[in-house]
């Protein structure tokens, strides 16, 4: 079980064939393994490490022990789990019904609710594979974003300078279900 203090990790699901798409984000706000809290061995889905950071490692017996012993713990972490599960449905009702413009500029909010600044240092293939979308669609979108005065980008880095305006663009996809579990501020 991972604990991230800095630093972002993406959960991601995979299909038959090797397609990919971002399920979750974990920052500083939670922890990898929910499947872990919720009494299983294993999740289907995988974890990368999207912004490098620093945090804390629990073995997963030591985690289930502390369970075991603490209540309020046990109830903590099914918060968690269960902002989790929110937080990835709600990725599936936006991915499945909104824009792709929309889509990053959500995913773009999520990621800088969690890091620290405005710059977020990604490559168009990786953002292509967290919003299972083509990397063509996702370098449009990106320009569209430029073009709006939203963001910025080059090579590997996008920064964000209109978090409203980005905001707005999502047209309800990002807003109040992302704040209200994670604690997270909107502008």
């Amino acid at each position: 079980m991972y604990f991230p203090e800095m630093g972002i990790a993406s959960v991601v699901a995979t299909m038959t064939g090797g397609r990919q798409s971002e399920v979750g984000i974990v920052g500083h706000d939670g922890m990898t393994g929910v499947a872990v809290i919720l009494g299983q061995d294993k999740s289907p889905n995988e974890t990368y490490i999207q912004v490098a950071g620093n945090g804390w490692i629990l073995p997963v017996e030591a985690l289930r022990s502390a369970i075991a012993e603490s209540q309020s713990l046990r109830e903590s972490l099914l918060r968690y789990a269960h902002a989790f599960l929110i937080q990835s449905s709600r990725t599936a009702l936006v991915n499945g019904h909104s824009k792709i413009e929309e889509r990053l500029a959500r995913w773009l909010l999520m990621v800088q609710d969690r890091v620290e600044g405005n710059k977020i240092y990604l490559t168009h293939e990786f953002l292509a594979t967290m919003l299972g979308a083509q990397r063509p669609g996702v370098t449009t979108a990106l320009q569209m974003l430029e073009y709006r005065g939203l963001v910025h980008a080059k090579r590997g880095e996008i920064t964000i300078i209109d978090r409203v305006g980005m905001i707005r663009l999502t047209h309800g996809a990002y807003g109040e279900e992302e704040q209200s579990h994670f604690g997270l501020a909107s502008a």
